[in-house]
């Protein structure tokens, strides 16, 4: 090992970097995810408030603000859930990359003013980490590894 070292030190760190993947996707899958489960569960909490956010601030296209008020917080608790354990964790990327977009879309009014740079930043932040996941999948601490590794695939 400490030959590697002296002799090839880039084949060493990339080896303790590979050594973190499974920790820095466990870690990111969390992240993302929290975020949303928390703001699908404040709109549980309230769920009048909800609506009326729904029905006169966000603007979501195609739906009505009920039904729109139903699917945003499903996909707010469901999408995370799936990723933080690695279940569906492609899908459940992309499932909350599609929650995330449809928050940045209906709330753009606000978002894209003056003085909200770090809000839609985080939005684009949460975007790059879900498109990471989904291109990358959620990583061998996963369910999905775990049910590949039972059916031997």
């Amino acid at each position: 090992m400490l030959i590697d070292a002296l002799i090839d030190p880039r084949r060493v760190l990339a080896r303790a970097l590979d050594a973190l993947q499974p920790a820095f996707a466990l870690g990111t899958r969390i992240y993302v995810s929290w975020v949303f489960l928390w703001s699908g569960w404040l709109k549980l909490k309230d769920w009048d408030q909800t609506l009326a956010l729904f029905e006169y601030e966000y603007r979501v296209p195609l739906l009505t603000p009920w039904l729109a008020a139903i699917v945003g917080t499903a996909g707010e608790l469901v999408f995370p859930t799936l990723l933080i354990v690695g279940l569906f964790g492609r899908f459940s990327a992309l499932g909350l990359q599609a929650v995330n977009v449809l928050a940045v879309v209906s709330y753009a009014h606000v978002l894209f003013q003056e003085g909200f740079a770090a809000a839609i930043g985080q939005h684009y932040l949460w975007g790059f980490m879900l498109a990471m996941l989904a291109i990358y999948g959620p990583g061998s601490w996963s369910m999905d590894r775990w049910l590949m590794a039972r059916r031997g695939s």
